[in-house]
């Protein structure tokens, strides 16, 4: 078989570089072993907001503006929605929340987004006594839903393998890559957390972050918005809601754990007031970076072999920008902006 690329991972990365390769027509297989599973467990919202400093997410603005048509494509390609819309709100814990708020709310971008009026109406369910600060502009990617019925589309096409890459079974030649049977002229590794095992690539400082989240059911709370506080709590329908997330550092294991829990149901209990009951819990390794900035680029000395990775929390957001810029890169030597491009780790 002979094609233009290897993908290697399909999470967001992979499968926003994937779609551009489609829309350009060009062929291609995918490895997806299911072994990173931090875009299944992401919470999947987006909001160009950062909500703790009340400053903008770099580039945030800017990646909406190409993140939102793009996964407004994909469910008129699939029929399906993807993309859940709803208002943000911020919970504040003192006054000094408030007057910073109004602050941030009339600075330039930041003001697409965060509306100039507090809010101090009780919410039932919430405990809110300073309360609220609301973002428009914002929403939720079903991160799961999407991942699933994209794998579930490239097996239709034979385009996915389901399979482990093996890392040893990757024949390097002149002028293309072989493995087992597949000749690629190009190689695009998007393994997420997996990058840390890959010999090509395991230089770059990539640091896992693990994050866990819970799924409650809890009757009394009837909100259709996303509340913020120290953690999140976002509503599933049907009073049913996604409640996260942990940052660990040291923890590089896929498993929930009852540390991971018990910190969620203390900081949880610090928002909400009414009885819940815990549905699920579930976990994943964020490909995070130290200087909170993808990792892209070429390999120094492997010609057209390329990695596509550390989009961190925010993947919903980054993915389709990153993954454009890689495909104009190799394809119309298009240059990478030097803030994403690993050769700012090369000595």
């Amino acid at each position: 078989m002979n094609v233009d690329y290897i993908v290697v991972g399909l999470g967001l990365a992979g499968l926003a570089f994937v779609e551009e390769l489609i829309n350009q027509n060009k062929s291609f297989i995918v490895f997806e072993d299911a072994s990173q599973t931090s875009s299944l467990v992401a919470g999947g919202m987006y909001n160009p907001v950062i909500l703790k400093r009340f400053t903008p997410v770099w580039n945030g603005h800017e990646q909406l503006q190409l993140a939102l048509p793009f996964y407004k494509k994909l469910e008129d390609k699939f029929n399906t929605q993807f993309d859940f819309k709803f208002t943000t709100k911020k919970m504040f814990t003192s006054v000094g929340d408030e007057n910073n708020w109004f602050i941030a709310s009339d600075k330039p971008v930041l003001a697409h987004y965060m509306l100039p009026n507090v809010k101090k109406d009780v919410i039932p369910g919430v405990i809110g006594e300073y309360g609220y600060g609301e973002l428009t502009g914002t929403g939720r990617v079903d991160t799961d839903l999407l991942l699933q019925t994209y794998r579930s589309y490239l097996t239709e096409r034979n385009e996915l393998i389901t399979n482990s890459f093996d890392y040893s079974l990757l024949n390097i030649e002149a002028n293309y890559y072989e493995y087992n049977s597949i000749k690629a002229q190009r190689i695009v590794f998007s393994e997420g957390y997996g990058l840390s095992k890959n010999p090509f690539f395991n230089y770059l400082p990539l640091n896992g972050t693990k994050g866990e989240l819970i799924t409650i059911h809890a009757p009394g709370l009837d909100i259709d918005f996303l509340l913020k506080s120290t953690l999140f709590v976002f509503p599933l329908g049907n009073n049913f809601f996604r409640v996260g997330a942990t940052f660990n550092w040291t923890d590089k294991t896929g498993t929930p754990t009852e540390e991971g829990k018990q910190e969620l149901i203390e900081k949880l209990e610090k928002v909400i007031n009414v009885p819940y009951q815990i549905i699920k819990q579930s976990a994943g390794i964020r490909p995070t970076v130290k200087d909170r900035r993808p990792l892209v680029g070429e390999h120094p000395t492997h010609k057209n072999m390329y990695v596509l990775n550390g989009l961190g929390t925010r993947g919903v957001m980054i993915a389709p920008t990153v993954a454009k810029q890689l495909f104009n890169t190799i394809e119309n030597n298009i240059p990478l902006d030097d803030e994403i491009n690993i050769t700012r780790f090369e000595e």
